[in-house]
C-alpha cells in the first residue's frame, strides 16, 4: 500500500472517470486512488469497477446512495484514509479541471517541504484559470476575497478543490463537526487547518474548466459560503483551537 492517497468524488463523472483513473494511475509517483461515488445513474461506479481489476490493490471505490454533497463525499474519504494508515491525503474533482501531472508537486510540499496543507491555486500568481466566463471567474475570485477578509486568513484561493493533507491535519480537525456540504466545505477546511496552526502553502496550478460533463455549481451551493462563512467567523470566537 502506498503512503499516499487521492481522494476523487464523483457523480454522473463517465465520460471522465476513465480518464482520471487512467492519469493518476500513470503517475510517475506510487500513490492510491480512492473514488467516492454517489450512486450516478450514468454508471460511473461500474465504470470503476471495470477498472479496478487493472489496478487491482490501488484503485478503490466507496458507493453511497445518492448525491449527499461533495463534503460528505471528502469526509467519507478523508476517514476511510485515516483507517487504512495514508500518511498524505489528496482531494481533487473528476473533470480534470485539477491536472494531474500537479499532484506530485503537491504530494511533495506536504513529503518534504513541511507544508501540512498544500493548496494548487489558481490565484497566487494572477489568475490561472481556462475557458470559464468571466462572470465565474470573478465570482470564485471574489469569493476568496471575501473569506480573506471576513477570516482574516491570506490563502488566495481559499475555494480550491486541488488540496494535499498530512494526515495530522485530517486528526485534528473533528470532520464531524464540519458542517459545509457543498463548495463552502473547501473553505472550512482551510480555515480550521489555519486555526489550529497548521502551515498551509499555495502552489501555483493552471486551472482548466471542464471539456466532458455538466457542472454541479448550484445558487444554493453559492449562498451556503457567503452565509456560512460569517456564521464559521463567529463560531470560532468560541472555540478552543489549541492542540492536544
Amino acid at each position: 500500500m502506498s503512503e499516499k492517497l487521492v481522494i476523487v468524488p464523483t457523480y454522473n463523472e463517465i465520460e471522465n472517470a476513465g480518464k482520471i483513473v487512467e492519469a493518476v494511475m500513470g503517475l510517475p509517483i506510487q500513490t492510491d486512488l480512492l473514488v467516492v461515488d454517489d450512486h450516478s445513474p450514468d454508471g460511473t461506479g461500474l465504470k470503476i469497477k471495470d477498472l479496478q481489476a487493472k489496478y487491482k490493490g490501488r484503485l478503490h471505490l466507496l458507493e453511497r446512495t445518492g448525491k449527499l454533497g461533495l463534503g460528505t463525499a471528502y469526509i467519507m474519504g478523508f476517514q476511510w484514509a485515516l483507517d487504512r494508515g495514508y500518511r498524505y491525503i489528496c482531494e481533487m474533482d473528476a473533470d480534470l479541471s485539477h491536472d494531474p501531472n500537479d499532484l506530485p508537486r503537491l504530494f511533495d510540499a506536504c513529503n518534504h517541504e513541511s507544508a501540512d496543507v498544500a493548496i494548487g491555486s489558481r490565484y497566487i500568481s494572477g489568475v490561472n484559470v481556462v475557458n470559464w466566463p468571466i462572470s465565474r471567474v470573478l465570482i470564485s475570485y471574489f469569493a476568496s476575497v471575501y473569506v480573506r477578509l471576513i477570516t482574516g486568513m491570506k490563502v488566495r484561493d481559499a475555494t480550491a478543490g486541488f488540496v494535499c493533507y498530512r494526515r495530522e491535519v485530517l486528526e485534528t480537525i473533528d470532520l464531524d463537526q464540519i458542517r459545509f456540504k457543498g463548495y463552502a466545505f473547501q473553505i472550512e477546511m482551510k480555515f480550521k487547518a489555519w486555526k489550529y496552526g497548521f502551515r498551509v502553502v499555495e502552489l501555483p496550478i493552471i486551472f482548466t474548466d471542464r471539456r466532458e460533463g455538466t457542472s454541479k455549481m448550484t445558487g444554493k451551493i453559492v449562498n451556503e459560503a457567503i452565509w456560512g462563512v460569517i456564521r464559521m467567523k463567529v463560531a470560532s470566537w468560541f472555540k478552543d483551537f489549541s492542540r492536544h
